[in-house]
């Protein structure tokens, strides 16, 4: 899943991405508050990750412009402010979760899962669909009841389109919510990871609908 981090300190920053991505997620970072609301306003992210004290725009505008706009995005926001009315006014704002500095990585990625699973209307932790389990917090899919070792892009997109089970995704689309900036893309990628997701779990997994895009059904009602 692609996040977007908010944070002016480089240390920070760089720690973020490196520990986001290391567990799994696609990660965008911006230290103003300026370059958050173009990034915003143009990338299709799973999660915001926001720093208050940012130069050029503040975090709390950065929230308020992006609610604005009608965005739903979960907002996670990632603070020194650690008194009650800060806490009040962040989530108040718009924010969806808070968390204070310093922090545990672990515990950021479980509140950035859970804030992305609800999102997308999904109550339980792990994802179930035609036979697969697949398990964020542990990185582990199964497929009726087998352990099946998946690339982490494979992972990322299976992903995807089971929390967007019954829509169609356009390659364009799947690109944008696995990829982040400056991370080399092979024309035919997302085919070679459908193809291979289709090899390792099951052929009719995965739909083509012809000119559109890949669309990972819902079961059909009993």
């Amino acid at each position: 899943m692609r996040v977007l981090v908010v944070e002016d300190d480089r240390l920070l920053g760089d720690a973020l991405q490196a520990g986001l991505k290391q567990l799994g997620f696609s990660v965008d970072w911006v230290q103003d508050g300026l370059a958050a609301t173009h990034a915003l306003a143009l990338e299709p992210y799973a999660a915001l990750i926001l720093d208050l004290g940012l130069p050029g725009r503040s975090g709390l505008a950065v929230l308020a412009h992006l609610r604005r706009r009608g965005q739903a995005l979960p907002v996670l926001v990632l603070t020194a402010r650690d008194t009650v009315q800060d806490r009040i006014q962040g989530l108040d704002s718009g924010a969806d979760d808070y968390l204070i500095k310093p922090f545990d990585m672990g515990e950021l990625a479980a509140r950035l899962r859970a804030l992305i699973r609800r999102s997308s209307g999904q109550a339980a932790p792990v994802l179930a669909l035609h036979g697969v389990r697949l398990d964020p917090a542990a990185h582990e899919v199964r497929y009726q009841g087998q352990v099946v070792a998946l690339s982490a892009r494979e992972f990322a997109l299976l992903q995807v389109l089971m929390l967007e089970a019954g829509h169609v995704l356009s390659r364009t689309q799947l690109e944008e919510r696995l990829y982040a900036w400056g991370e080399e893309i092979e024309s035919n990628a997302v085919e070679v990871h459908v193809h291979h997701l289709r090899r390792k779990l099951s052929a009719d997994l995965i739909v083509t609908v012809r000119g559109v895009g890949y669309l990972l059904p819902h079961p059909e009602p009993a």
